[in-house]
C-alpha cells in the first residue's frame, strides 16, 4: 500500500494533566548510548521518562489541543508514569512504525498508545496490555448524502484512515475504500468532497461532531458493534512493564480516576468499556 511521505518525528512530553503537557523538540534517536535504565523495577529506553509513541492526531485519545497533547489515552498513560516516578513523553510518527512493533524493538519507545485496536495478528508482532476501551466502527456522511447505513455505502466513494481495522472493515465488506494517513487529513476528504462518506472508530465520529460546522454538514449513518478492544502495547517479552501498565488501569477502573477520565474525554460513561475481559497471553 502506497503510504503518504513521512512526516518528520516529533518528540512531545507530557506530564500530568493538572499540570499540563508542554511541546518540545527531539527526535527518535536513543540518546542514553544503549544503557539501560530502570523505574521501580521496570526498564525504560530513557532516564527519568516512560517514551510513548503515537501517532497524532486521534482525537478523543490523543491529539494537540492549545499546544498542548492531551486525550484519553494519554492520561491513562499518565497515570503509568505517576506510578513509575517518571514522566510521560510522547512520540509522534507513523502508525505503521509501532503497530508492526519496530519503535518497541529498536528502542525508540517503551509502549504505544494509540486508539490500538487488539488483534491476533498484531499480537505477533506486540505484547498488549488488558483491554481499556471498547470500540465499534463508525460511519459519517453529509446530511443531504441518502446515506443511512452502511449498506448504502455500496457503490460510493468511500474514505478510511490507512492501517486501521477500519480500513480492513471496509475492505471486509466489499468496500474499496480511499486512504488517508491521519484522522484529519480523512475529515478534510470528506470536508471537501473527496469521499462520500467515512468509516473510522465511532469515538473520533463524536469528537468530529462537537464542532458545530461538522455537527451541521454531517450525521452518524451507522454504528457497528465490531467487537473491538483497545490495548496499550510493549516490546514482546516486557513483563514488567505489562505489569505496571496493567496495574495502572486496573486501579484507575476501582477507584474511580477511570470513569472520571472518561466522561471528560469520551462522553457518558459506558459501564461495559470498564468491565472488557483481560487480553488473552501471547
Amino acid at each position: 500500500m502506497k503510504t503518504a511521505p513521512a512526516r518528520r518525528t516529533r518528540m512531545l512530553a507530557a506530564t500530568t494533566a493538572t499540570a499540563g503537557l508542554l511541546l518540545v523538540a527531539g527526535c527518535s534517536s536513543d540518546d542514553d548510548g544503549g544503557e539501560k535504565t530502570t523505574a521501580n523495577g521496570v526498564e525504560l529506553v530513557k532516564s527519568g521518562q516512560l517514551t510513548t509513541c503515537t501517532h497524532l492526531p486521534y482525537p478523543p485519545f490523543q491529539s494537540e489541543i492549545d499546544g498542548k497533547v492531551q486525550g484519553f489515552d494519554v492520561a491513562l498513560v499518565d497515570l503509568v508514569a505517576k506510578d513509575l516516578g517518571v514522566k510521560q513523553e510522547i512520540l509522534d510518527q507513523p502508525f505503521e512504525n509501532f503497530k508492526t512493533g519496530g519503535s518497541l524493538n529498536s528502542g525508540q519507545c517503551d509502549l504505544a498508545a494509540a486508539g490500538m485496536t487488539i488483534t491476533d495478528e498484531r499480537k505477533k508482532n506486540v505484547d498488549f496490555s488488558d483491554p481499556y476501551f471498547e470500540a465499534t466502527q463508525g460511519v459519517l456522511a453529509g446530511k443531504k448524502s441518502g446515506i443511512a447505513s452502511l449498506a448504502d455505502l455500496k457503490g460510493k466513494k468511500v474514505g478510511a484512515q490507512a492501517q486501521t481495522t477500519g480500513e480492513e472493515f471496509a475492505k471486509g465488506k466489499g468496500l474499496n475504500p480511499v486512504s488517508f494517513e491521519s484522522s484529519d487529513a480523512l475529515l478534510n476528504g470528506l470536508r471537501t468532497g473527496q469521499v462520500k462518506a467515512v468509516v473510522i472508530d465511532y469515538p473520533v465520529l463524536q469528537g468530529w461532531l462537537k464542532d458545530k460546522a461538522n455537527a451541521d454538514a454531517f450525521e452518524v449513518a451507522d454504528n457497528i458493534n465490531t467487537g473491538e478492544e483497545y490495548g496499550f502495547t510493549m516490546k514482546k517479552g516486557n513483563t514488567k512493564l505489562l505489569e505496571a501498565v496493567n496495574k495502572a488501569l486496573a486501579d484507575a477502573k476501582s477507584d474511580g480516576t477511570y470513569k472520571k477520565l472518561y466522561e471528560k474525554w469520551i462522553g457518558p460513561y459506558d459501564e461495559s468499556a470498564a468491565s472488557a475481559a483481560p487480553s488473552a497471553s501471547s
